[in-house]
């Protein structure tokens, strides 16, 4: 167990550092659009040279429509519209949006498979909405007075639907594909869903720093940890556990990137952080 929660805790510390090499790669001129874009094909080579020394490249031919839909929206939305909130809310801001990915799966499956709400995972929602509407009111940024705007809002959120997709489409492939095997098909759909919608850019060498990180310890590493750890722990242990990625996004925002919530702003991440572990509980 303790291997387990060594593992999730690492995959937690590299998915909360992903606002930050974005942050870096923005401060060099370079796109949400193209970042998302180098994350998923970077990632794509690290994934696919594992999955190829592993031998672990087996297909499906009647999984082929669903890896489609999980690359356009588990890689290609899902990318795009976190690093966007990055950009504009911030680092901390847009790592609490993901996390509101467990209480999505409340609501979508309530309108899909008419799953009963009861009143743990009614409090969650509304523990959801309040949050997100106080932290919407005091900004990620240095400028945290400044309130964010719909889009942005929105942009977080899509991420966190998107994020939400991991526990329902990724839970019925994690039986049959190893996260490398999976990893290999549904990336390079990702990147062929940004692509029309990126504008390249000469890019600094610290920019390119910036790319390689996001995708070689955010995303590689990150979810390799993760898979090590769900071999030691229970599914809805890992998923607490987890939720230690948006405290590290929002220490590292503030010591280096300056980011900074009010005191309302704080309450509103508290109770997201509590409805989340209040929904995983539940199940």
């Amino acid at each position: 167990m303790l291997k387990g929660y060594i593992f999730i805790i690492s995959a937690a510390i590299c998915w909360g550092f992903i606002g930050i090499f974005s942050f870096i790669a923005f401060s060099q001129g370079v796109e949400p659009m193209e970042v998302a874009f180098w994350r998923a094909l970077l990632a794509w080579l690290f994934f696919g040279s594992q999955a190829l020394l592993r031998k672990e490249i087996h297909l499906v031919p009647r999984d082929i429509p669903l890896l489609v839909l999980f690359g356009l929206l588990g890689i290609s939305l899902f990318y795009v519209s976190y690093l966007y909130a990055v950009k504009n809310g911030g680092a901390a801001f847009a790592s609490i949006l993901l996390y509101t990915a467990p209480v999505w799966v409340v609501v979508c499956s309530f309108f899909i498979y008419r799953e009963k709400l009861t009143s743990s995972k009614i409090l969650a929602v509304v523990l959801v909405i309040v949050g997100v509407f106080l932290i919407s009111k005091t900004g990620g940024n240095s400028n945290s007075t400044r309130a964010v705007g719909a889009i942005t809002i929105l942009a977080g959120l899509t991420s966190g639907f998107c994020y939400s997709l991991y526990y329902t489409i990724g839970k019925y492939f994690s039986s049959r594909y190893s996260s490398a095997n999976i990893f290999l098909y549904v990336l390079p759909i990702g990147v062929l869903g940004i692509l029309p919608a990126v504008d390249f850019v000469h890019k600094s060498p610290l920019a390119w720093v910036a790319l390689i990180l996001v995708s070689l310890v955010s995303t590689f590493i990150a979810n390799h940890c993760y898979y090590l750890g769900l071999q030691y722990l229970e599914a809805g242990k890992a998923s607490i556990a987890a939720t230690l990625e948006p405290v590290v996004a929002a220490i590292a925002a503030y010591f280096i990137l300056g980011e900074y919530f009010t005191i309302l702003g704080y309450f509103g991440v508290g109770m997201i952080v509590t409805a989340v572990i209040l929904t995983i509980l539940k199940e």
